[in-house]
This record gives structure tokens, C-alpha cells and sequence, in this order.
């Protein structure tokens, strides 16, 4: 008899109760947040509805997602949503990723100032692509970036870094004219890495002396000013990790990659192995491993597998997606419409012929519309509070 694929949420149902009493006080309100969310996706708990094909008059039930961004169940719709708007903001140019990462001991100190030090990532990294790109020994040019958060390696450790997707080049001074990178060469990185380093520690003391900075455990001692200055030292020294992978295939390359890594979460459920007696057995890639092995399987007992997982809630309202320059969202039409005209790129007109509608359900047997003919209501409010 074949057993179905492992989910999170199941990990999730069946040992998180016992998990989250022995760690009562221990747990911040957005983790039992998730908690809760995860093992009530997609479950009776949230309601939902009878289909009915309007072809071979099948039945199905389909219970409501929870949403929370968090969730592996719950990022395909909204990726999909988020692709189709930015369908419209693609140019005809090559584009470019680059990556900058933070050192593992800010890194910690990012876990205990998650809202400060993960904002402050995301404003550094754009201001030093902007900085560098409209430097005239560079480029010279005002450029635009869309940058997206990621706070995990592959085996789940903390590890908060920044994907930038850029387009390979921006506006002349005079805003009339398109200013093209050289073909498969964005910005010099060790430029790059050594200003964001500079800026990003700049910009730490600044926290620092705003008193916006907290410190517990063996971070403790960094409040003293005197201290927090000493523990620095090293960081201005060594070398910070910033990169640039080679420019993608053309501008549906550049949607394919966005597809991927918008909206991912700490580990999809298609990474799961097995969740049985042994632990919690997930598949992760080994970076430092340059031979044939670097795929390999990591098994965790399910109390460090759901400790790992939760170290990757976000603050609560806090943007993982974010726009710079050209693409910002207060001027991103004009700046492209500039960048359009500067290009000479015609604007695709809709022919005005409906678009094909598709199903919002349709049957798994022949494919035809479901039709909603009863709503299942929800067992219980949702949970907007740790569980009492």
C-alpha cells in the first residue's frame, strides 16, 4: 500500500501540541500564529465547499487555505498573482541577479532585530547598487531593482540574505536615453561588497546609538557602546559576500526565476523525504560540498525540524518584496514608460478579444467546471492569539 508524501503540516499536527506546551513562553506570537495556520490549512477546521462537475456530476470537497504567507500550501496562487503583474514591467534588456549576504555573527545578531537589521539589508543593498551603477566609472546610469528577502540555507539554519534581480542597465542623466551595461557584465561585485559593508556597519552603529538595537543571551555585553564598537572590528575586516550569477536567458527566464523565488518559504513540502519514527527526513543542498554530492538528505528529530522552521517568521507586516529606483512603486510607470521610449520598444496593445476564462475549480476526472453547491462553514473562528 503506497503512503502518501509527508507534509509540514502534518509534522506540524501531530507532534506541534506537545512541542508548543514544552516550549509555552519560549514561542513569540507570530510563531504560534503560523503554528496554528499551518495545521488548520486546507482542513475542515477553515470550512469550505462542495463542487459538483457539471459534467459527470461528480462531488468533491475542498476545504479553504489559511493564506499565511508562511505556509507551503498557500504561495503558488499568490506567485501567480504576483507574475502576472509584473508580466507588464519586463524591458527588452538583459537582466542580472545578484545576491548579498550578511556574516554569520550579524546574522545572529539580525535573528534577535529582525524588523532593524532585515530592513536595513534590504535598504543597504539597494542604495549601494544604486550608488555604484550611477557612478560614470561604472555605468552612470539611475537604475531599478526588485529585491526579495530570504532568511534560510538549505538544511534551515539562519542564514538572511537578499536576491536582487536587475536589469542590465537604467537612464542617462537626462532621462531620455538608455544607459546598457557591457554584455554579461553588471557592476564590479568587489565594489559592491566592500561599499555595502561599509554602509551596512554605518548604519548598525546608527541603530546602535538610537537605542533601536536589543541584545539577550551572549549578546548581552553588546549593549555597552564600548563593547558593541570592539565586536564590530572584526566585521570591518573581513570580506562580506556579495555576488553576481551571469545575466538570464532573456526576460521569461527572468519570470521563470521569479516564479521560484518570490514567494518560497524555509522548505516546500516537495523537499520531504519521510516523517516517521527515525525524524523528519528532508533533502538539502551542501554548498560547500564541489563534488557530485552536494544533494544529499538531512534527518532531524521533528522538535528541531519545527525549531528550524519557525526561525523564518517574519515580523508582522513586514514587506519581503521590495522595489528600488526605476521600479519603485511610486513612479515605476513613468520610469518604465521613460525607459520604453528610450529603448525604442513597442508597447504590446490588447487586440480587445476576451481572454479565455479558466475555471477557478475543475474536476480531476474529465476537466469540466466545478460548481460550488454548498458551503461548508468553519468549525471554529481562526486562532488570532496563542492558544489558551
Amino acid at each position: 500500500m503506497a503512503h502518501s508524501a509527508p507534509e509540514v503540516a502534518d509534522i506540524f499536527r501531530t507532534h506541534g501540541p506537545a512541542w508548543r506546551a514544552a516550549q509555552r513562553g519560549h514561542l513569540s506570537l507570530g510563531q504560534l500564529k503560523v503554528m496554528s495556520a499551518i495545521e488548520q490549512c486546507r482542513s475542515a477546521a477553515l470550512g469550505g465547499h462542495v463542487l459538483r462537475c457539471e459534467g459527470c456530476g461528480t462531488d468533491q470537497v475542498a476545504y479553504n487555505s489559511c493564506r499565511n504567507r508562511h505556509c507551503p500550501k498557500c504561495q503558488s496562487h499568490a506567485a501567480q498573482r504576483w507574475l502576472d503583474a509584473r508580466q507588464a514591467d519586463l524591458l527588452p534588456v538583459e537582466y542580472f541577479h545578484v545576491v548579498f549576504t550578511l556574516p554569520a555573527p550579524i546574522a545572529d545578531l539580525a535573528y534577535q532585530n529582525k524588523a532593524e537589521l532585515y530592513g536595513l539589508l534590504f535598504d543597504m543593498a539597494a542604495e549601494v547598487l544604486q550608488v555604484i551603477a550611477a557612478d560614470t566609472k561604472h555605468l552612470g546610469a539611475r537604475i531599478g531593482a526588485t529585491l526579495v528577502l530570504h532568511t534560510w540555507g538549505s538544511a534551515l539554519t539562519h542564514h538572511p540574505h537578499v536576491h536582487g534581480i536587475v536589469p542590465g542597465g537604467g537612464l542617462g542623466a537626462d532621462g531620455k536615453s538608455w544607459v546598457a551595461c557591457r554584455p554579461g557584465f553588471f557592476l564590479p561585485v568587489r565594489v559592491l561588497s566592500r561599499l555595502f559593508r561599509r554602509r551596512f556597519l554605518e548604519g548598525l552603529e546608527q541603530l546602535h546609538r538610537a537605542g533601536r538595537l536589543q541584545f539577550f543571551g551572549e549578546h548581552a555585553e553588546l549593549l555597552d557602546a564600548q563593547a558593541f564598537t570592539a565586536w564590530l572590528a572584526p566585521m570591518r575586516r573581513c570580506e562580506w559576500v556579495v555576488y553576481a550569477k551571469r545575466p538570464f536567458a532573456g526576460p521569461q527566464a527572468v519570470l521563470a526565476y521569479l516564479s521560484r523565488y518570490t514567494h518560497r518559504v524555509a522548505i516546500s513540502n516537495s523537499r520531504l523525504v519521510a516523517a516517521d519514527a527515525r525524524g523528519v527526513t528532508f533533502r538539502w543542498k551542501d554548498y560547500r560540498d564541489k563534488g557530485r554530492t552536494r544533494h544529499k538528505t538531512m534527518t532531524l528529530e521533528p522538535q528541531e525540524f519545527m525549531r528550524r522552521f519557525l526561525l523564518h517568521v517574519l515580523p508582522g507586516g513586514f514587506h519581503r518584496i521590495r522595489h528600488y529606483g526605476l521600479l519603485a512603486n511610486g513612479n515605476r510607470r513613468d520610469c518604465l514608460t521613460q525607459a520604453r521610449t528610450a529603448l525604442q520598444a513597442k508597447v504590446e496593445v490588447p487586440t480587445g478579444e476576451p481572454a479565455v476564462r479558466v475555471p477557478a475549480f475543475a474536476c480531476r476526472h474529465c476537466g469540466r467546471p466545478l460548481l460550488i453547491v454548498e458551503i461548508i462553514l468553519r468549525e471554529r473562528p481562526l486562532i488570532r492569539a496563542p492558544p489558551s
